[in-house]
């Protein structure tokens, strides 16, 4: 092929067979973790992101309107600071085709050159050794050579960005140290991978699009009685597949359905590609649309809503929001049954399911925000990975005053709604006082490493406890008492007033009680809280405030 210019539909296809790239090696990113610890997410992360945006359904050409749905999909599923990252560099790049029905070469440079502009600007403190730096990286390099076509483009991106790759462990000590590249990185190179192979045929053709879950019913059923009246009908949509046994689908005429469908409805939508037929439409009778299409194929998916529960569901939110409308809520993410009904104790009034390994996305903030259904929320993220995913949400949602608290682990949570005070009733000072509350709070991690590996001075061997604090390894043995004591006495523990220790699924209840007997021993100025957590990945937390 020869490209010269690129289509919406190209630019769809393209990040589809991105997607599915990735996909295929999401284990692999994810095995790219800095600490030791079967804890790695980035793949997951930003394959879910980006299966936002794949999943876009666009029957308009024009790259701009393209872009931008994919943009949109991809900035509420973000999930992660890389899925965050790679969100912002996707609106990067929409911001730079706005108004074009095709990109050239030198339109694509621009809009990626936009597109790492935004997403470092998403960033607060940058770090050069990540996705941010292969992505300016390949921009830049991209922009300095000449090329005759797209394909030439995505072929030396693709050589430039794993180039890119190979030079994060020299840019990010950290990385040097336990033997890795940039996971972060690492997903876009398979991303970009996808694309060209896209380009040029050598995987799949990028149309086929892996689903996202469908989400849980929240439509209350009671809005709709054995007495209401369907006054907005049934949203219907269909995906079929035209089937040679029932007619000629490269005969079959779109415009004949949807004159059909003039007679039954209305919001209608409807295209052919290839043989597949998606359709759109608002009717009373969806029956008869299904039907009609089943002469000619068969379904490959249905839905059909009742638009009237919709609208009295809508309803009822928005009066029950003039009526009920709380000054402030509490939005907190957390794992394991055991914390999540302490920080419901604490004072938190919603508790995301998510953590390390499970990080929520936007649209999932946003849908909580919903919920919270109050003047002022205040989030706690309570995971280094998911602040970024917790600010853009609180940018897209404009219901609500939402300020994200930037809690980094349960212990910095625990602090905050220990001392929380809403009596204040003035959002600010409430902020701050969370914001100091954290200072002194110091949360150690006890887990299994998954490989051996050699971080901050310490020696680790595949199958033994580290302790983590903050972000470095301080602990190893192959006696998980042993490693979490190591990790205590570098907590300083004689400076503090109260211990929590939270057990993990994992976690041994005698090396719980070991660890408070000894504690109670030795530290007896110590007050020390034992507790099931039932956390995922970690056999203990230990928290010292």
């Amino acid at each position: 092929m020869n490209t010269k210019f690129l289509t919406g539909d190209m630019l769809l296809g393209m990040v589809r067979s991105g997607a599915e790239c990735l996909q295929l090696h999401c284990d692999e990113v994810n095995d790219l973790n800095v600490f030791p610890i079967p804890d790695g997410d980035t793949g997951s992360n930003m394959f879910m992101t980006i299966q936002g945006g794949a999943n876009t359904e666009c029957s308009v050409e024009k790259i701009s309107d393209t872009a931008q749905s994919i943009a949109h999909n991809m900035l509420l599923s973000a999930r992660g600071n890389s899925g965050v990252i790679l969100s912002q560099l996707f609106a990067g790049i929409a911001d730079g085709l706005k108004g074009l029905e095709s990109a050239g070469i030198s339109d694509l440079e621009n809009a990626c050159k936009m597109g790492v502009e935004r997403a470092y600007n998403s960033v607060l403190t940058p770090t050069e050794g990540t996705i941010l730096t292969v992505a300016k990286e390949t921009s830049n390099a991209v922009c300095n050579e000449d090329f005759d076509c797209i394909e030439e483009v995505f072929e030396f991106s693709l050589d430039e960005a794993k180039k890119a790759l190979e030079k994060t462990p020299e840019q990010l000590e950290v990385l040097k140290q336990a033997g890795v590249v940039d996971s972060g990185g690492a997903g876009l190179v398979y991303i970009i991978e996808g694309m060209q192979n896209f380009l040029t045929g050598k995987k799949s053709s990028g149309r086929s699009v892996v689903s996202a879950p469908a989400p849980a019913d929240s439509l209350n059923v009671d809005l709709f009685t054995a007495d209401s009246e369907l006054g907005f009908g049934y949203c219907t949509e269909l995906l079929v597949r035209l089937q040679n046994r029932k007619c000629n689908p490269d005969e079959f005429d779109i415009n004949t359905l949807i004159e059909y469908l003039n007679g039954l409805g209305d919001s209608i939508v409807a295209f052919k590609d290839g043989t597949i037929v998606k359709l759109h439409v608002h009717t009373k009778t969806p029956q008869k649309v299904l039907g009609y299409c089943q002469q000619f194929g068969e379904f490959l998916k249905v839905k059909i809503e009742n638009m009237q529960l919709q609208h009295n569901e809508v309803v009822a939110n928005e009066q029950a929001k003039e009526t009920g409308r709380k000054q402030f809520a509490i939005i907190a993410v957390a794992n394991g049954e055991g914390i999540k009904q302490e920080l419901t104790d604490f004072g938190a009034d919603i508790i995301i399911d998510g953590g390390q390994t499970m990080n929520p996305s936007a649209s999932e903030l946003i849908a909580a925000f919903d919920k919270a259904n109050a003047q002022t929320i205040f989030v706690l993220p309570n995971n280094g990975n998911i602040i970024l995913a917790a600010k853009q949400a609180a940018e897209l949602y404009k219901k609500s005053d939402v300020r994200v608290i930037p809690t980094k682990n349960i212990g910095d949570c625990y602090s905050v709604l220990s001392m929380m005070d809403l009596e204040a009733g003035d959002a600010d000072a409430i902020e701050q006082n969370m914001n100091e509350s954290m200072v002194g709070t110091l949360t150690a991690e006890i887990s299994k490493s998954i490989r051996s590996t050699q971080m901050d001075g310490i020696d680790v061997r595949e199958g033994e406890y580290i302790g983590i604090l903050g972000k470095k390894i301080v602990s190893s043995d192959t006696d998980c008492y042993d490693t979490a004591l190591a990790a205590l006495k570098l907590m300083e523990p004689n400076d503090h007033s109260s211990l929590i220790i939270l057990r993990g699924k994992t976690g041994d209840e005698a090396v719980a009680a070991d660890i408070a007997s000894f504690v109670k021993q030795n530290y007896p100025r110590l007050e020390v809280y034992e507790s099931f957590g039932g956390q995922n990945v970690y056999d203990f937390i230990l928290v010292v405030n």
